[in-house]
């Protein structure tokens, strides 16, 4: 009987074990639609801490503040929460600055999650700071161009097919830490991407957003979803 109790509470845990889902996802939330971003565990850093400020509740409310259609859309400034029409924004963040985690396989394609940050050696993040890429399509002739006078060094070739063909922002590659990308709802940054914009790329109607951190069981069903919709 004992034999047979042990057997089945090791069932039980490697059942949990196997409905752990492989990543961590939120959801952002505005009145133009919403989309949900997969976390790269390639950048823990980053990872755990966007989960920490989606759990906190620390991004609700704030906007994005700075809107540059085919490039992108960036949010997480706190004081964009209680910010006057017209008000520069852009210049605070929550707690302190995330070391950078560049990874050559993580890359500035059209939709991807990314870090901002201010101009310091250490290329180290916002601790709030974001942005979401829309970018352009680019040809090989302008790829050349962004090896030689941008990046100094070579795009791999499968990581030009996708300038090529769904865009980006190639130029930020190396130098601003990429962390996760959009996996449903893309659509959201085209939307936001041409709203009408002000002094300093601030959208004139604010794009106010919620983000919230999918919980366990919600995850793995989107994971199922995302590998069916693959085969």
């Amino acid at each position: 009987m004992k034999s047979l109790f042990t057997l089945l509470l090791s069932l039980l845990v490697l059942s949990g074990f196997a409905a752990k889902p492989k990543h961590k996802y939120v959801r952002i939330k505005t009145d133009m639609g919403e989309c949900i971003i997969m976390l790269y565990n390639e950048t823990p850093l980053h990872r755990d801490n966007f989960v920490k400020l989606a759990k906190k509740h620390e991004l609700d409310g704030t906007i994005f503040h700075r809107v540059i259609k085919d490039f992108m859309i960036q949010g997480g400034d706190p004081d964009s929460k209680t910010a006057l029409p017209g008000a520069a924004l852009g210049e605070k963040s929550i707690g302190p600055n995330v070391p950078a985690e560049f990874r050559d396989s993580l890359f500035h394609k059209k939709g991807v999650l990314g870090a901002a940050r201010d101009d310091i050696p250490d290329k180290s993040s916002s601790g709030s700071q974001f942005y979401l890429v829309q970018g352009k399509v680019f040809t090989d002739e302008q790829l050349d161009k962004v090896e030689t006078n941008r990046l100094k060094a070579k795009i791999p070739t499968w990581q030009r097919e996708v300038y090529k063909t769904i865009g980006g922002t190639p130029h930020l590659d190396r130098n601003y830490t990429v962390y996760g990308e959009i996996v449903q709802g893309i659509e959201l940054v085209d939307k936001v991407a041409v709203v009408p914009t002000g002094e300093n790329d601030r959208p004139t109607v604010d794009v106010k957003m919620t983000v919230i951190l999918l919980k366990r069981r919600e995850a793995r069903r989107l994971e199922r979803e995302l590998k069916k919709a693959k085969l």
